[in-house]
């Protein structure tokens, strides 16, 4: 039999693979979805956060290249819930055919009442068990999108959640151990329900889900005399919003800063949250910390 020259031999050995291999481009609409996608797709997705690091999905503005970017993309994953509202606007600008696919379908979601209207928590993957569902979403969307690298997509998928189970049996371990009285935090908006829901933290803040809304000044009142009361030592400030109502009210109650908190943007790539394992644990171990 003839044999093929060396550098042939290795083009046409690699020939076959690299023409199968496939990069999902994805547009995600911030950055704790983002990074759970390149998690679970690896080099098989291209990745591009609207709402970038630091960034607030409630008050995003998407601009002439986010919806060029749409237009492009294979795949676009949303949260859900009422998160981005302005996400059904730039799917239309952007004439993206497909269906955004909803990384929250399958939680158990939760409400309040604002000003009379049922409004539904957005913030489902502060809890790390909703964390494993968003994956599941996530994993499933993109081996439909990129059959031929179906088993790279679930080994990595399967890996990365049992990580997330790790990091939840760990936050609800550590928040045990607290006596039930001192888990309690003050911070900017309600972000954290699911999170206080899951790990038995209660939380307070001056403002409802949204950063867009406005605290009044009787439920401000009502909010300082109540840290007063349960003598609450410790407020956070969140690393997307505008912290001074926070100060304030801290400031009139005595409570002392605790730290920064990442509920739904991640830090820069340099920062303590650049991932959403890191944001997770992070925000664990300063409320923690704060409650010693």
């Amino acid at each position: 039999m003839k044999k093929l020259p060396v550098s042939l031999a290795l083009a046409a050995l690699f020939a076959t693979p690299l023409a199968m291999a496939k990069t999902v481009d994805v547009v995600a609409s911030f950055t704790v979805l983002a990074d759970i996608v390149k998690q679970v797709g690896g080099d098989h997705v291209n990745v591009k956060s609207l709402v970038g690091p630091n960034g607030d999905p409630h008050t995003f503005e998407p601009t002439p290249q986010d919806s060029q970017a749409l237009a492009k993309a294979d795949l676009v994953f949303v949260s859900g819930l009422g998160l981005e509202g302005w996400m059904d606007r730039l799917v239309s600008a952007s004439g993206y055919r497909g269906e955004p696919v909803v990384a929250s379908t399958g939680v158990t979601t939760r409400s309040m009442d604002e000003d009379g209207k049922t409004v539904t928590d957005p913030h489902a993957w502060n809890s790390m068990q909703n964390g494993v569902i968003y994956t599941t979403n996530v994993m499933n969307a993109l081996v439909k999108a990129d059959p031929e690298d179906a088993p790279a997509i679930r080994q990595r998928g399967q890996k990365y959640i049992q990580q997330l189970q790790a990091l939840d049996s760990w936050a609800k371990t550590a928040f045990d151990a607290v006596p039930a009285d001192k888990r309690k935090v003050l911070t900017s908006h309600d972000a954290f329900g699911y999170f206080g829901q899951r790990y038995g933290v209660t939380f307070l803040a001056p403002v409802g889900f949204s950063t867009e809304a406005e605290a009044s000044a009787s439920n401000v009142g009502s909010l300082i005399n109540q840290l007063k009361q349960q003598h609450i030592h410790r407020y956070f400030i969140e690393n997307q919003t505008d912290p001074r109502l926070v100060k304030q009210i801290a400031s009139a109650t005595g409570a002392e800063p605790g730290g920064e908190l990442y509920p739904e943007a991640l830090s820069t790539a340099s920062g303590p949250a650049a991932t959403y394992q890191a944001a997770f644990k992070h925000n664990v171990n300063a409320m923690l910390k704060s409650m010693r």
